[in-house]
């Protein structure tokens, strides 16, 4: 199967059908096979919900229906490069889960930045924006772009934010203590996540991307103040550690809850929305969660006080 096949839909009968006539124990060899492969590479691994099961198996309360994306174990404590411990996590079909924060480089003081794509494209475009030429390094392809894997050094604490990326990148970049949905697993839409060169190891990533990652982007231009003046950031300050002290499994739900609290505060005038995405958002990163899934999460906050 190659990374342009889909299934209609995306339902597990339909992938199952697509992908050897039911069969979930051809799955399960599948996803061992691409999980090994991985920890022979030394990338820690763990077991992540599988589209074709008829249930999601995501340790979540409750699914969003994003499937095949959800991890089955805290993978900040359970992933693993043990093979006879991988045999056991993937006796089942499951997708394959990367722990980035986890994975070490070749000289030891490296760990995994992952960029990924959410257009074929997007970061040689960004490169481009930049002055600079993208450089080949492993690739993924996924449903929509690709994942480039890259080392980058462990003192620079990059997290999730794009920094200066933000405006001129498609897509999101995962670092630290975060995850990404490894080759051999399969999309929702049917779309297989697949290594396009398993000889291509990791390269360093280039200059020009750390320092993007690394620096602030630039401040949103300056706006009329409301009536009784505007305070931004300062009435934020509380709503911002709030979210920065939010633990693995709730980092939604109070950031969702923090961007309502501070929209009401727009409401009033008191802060400009503007100001609100981009403080939430850039906390939403530091804490482990995407650049896209922050953003989502606040627009559905401000959609949901503009229908009160």
């Amino acid at each position: 199967m190659t990374g342009t096949q889909s299934a209609p839909g995306g339902e597990p009968g339909a992938l199952r059908d697509q992908l050897g006539g039911g069969s979930l124990a051809t799955l399960a060899r599948d996803t061992l096979d691409v999980a090994l492969w991985l920890v022979s590479h030394n990338f820690p691994v763990f077991p992540a919900d599988h589209p074709a099961t008829d249930h999601c198996t995501g340790m979540h309360r409750e699914c969003d229906g994003n499937r095949g994306k959800h991890p089955c174990v805290p993978f900040t404590r359970q992933h693993t490069t043990d093979p006879a411990t991988v045999h056991q996590l993937f006796a089942a079909p499951r997708n394959v889960g990367v722990a980035v924060g986890a994975c070490t480089g070749p000289d030891g003081s490296a760990r995994l930045l992952v960029v990924d794509s959410d257009r074929h494209g997007a970061i040689e475009e960004a490169a481009a924006a930049f002055g600079h030429r993208h450089e080949s390094t492993m690739r993924v392809s996924t449903a929509k772009g690709y994942h480039d894997y890259y080392w980058a050094p462990a003192s620079l604490h990059l997290g999730n934010g794009l920094g200066q990326l933000r405006g001129k990148f498609d897509g999101d970049v995962r670092s630290g203590n975060a995850y990404v949905i490894g080759p051999g697993s399969l999309h929702a839409t049917g779309v297989l996540y697949e290594v396009e060169d398993p000889e291509h190891p990791p390269m360093y990533a280039p200059a020009w991307l750390l320092n993007a990652l690394h620096n602030p982007p630039a401040p949103p231009a300056p706006r009329a103040a409301p009536p009784g003046g505007q305070r931004t950031y300062g009435d934020l300050l509380g709503l911002v550690t709030f979210v920065l002290d939010s633990q693995e499994g709730q980092r939604n739900e109070r950031l969702f809850w923090a961007a309502c609290r501070a929209f009401e505060h727009a409401a009033a005038g008191r802060v400009a929305p503007n100001a609100v995405a981009d403080a939430l958002a850039d906390a939403a990163t530091r804490i482990g969660l995407s650049d896209t899934e922050a953003r989502a999460a606040i627009r559905s906050a401000y959609r949901s006080g503009a229908t009160r």
